[in-house]
């Protein structure tokens, strides 16, 4: 049990638990680059699960392919 002394205010703590947040973090995959066994880029980011319940879907910039793909939402 932890002492306070006479000049200390008491103090209260409260500890909750986090929330489910509505924002996921999602990755998209280039569906190209799959598609022609090649490398496939990646990238993360994040969607609002209430205004996109869908997969998500971007035109993405490949690296290995130097130029901008369809990249999708992949699980």
């Amino acid at each position: 049990m932890p002492t306070t002394s006479p000049t200390a205010p008491a103090r209260d703590v409260v500890v909750c638990a986090k929330k489910k947040g509505i924002r996921l973090i999602v990755t998209l995959e280039c569906t190209e680059a799959r598609g022609l066994g090649e490398t496939p880029s990646r990238y993360v980011t994040q969607k609002n699960r209430k205004n996109t319940a869908e997969r998500l879907e971007l035109r993405k910039y490949n690296p290995f392919l130097r130029r901008h793909t369809v990249h999708k939402e992949i699980k």
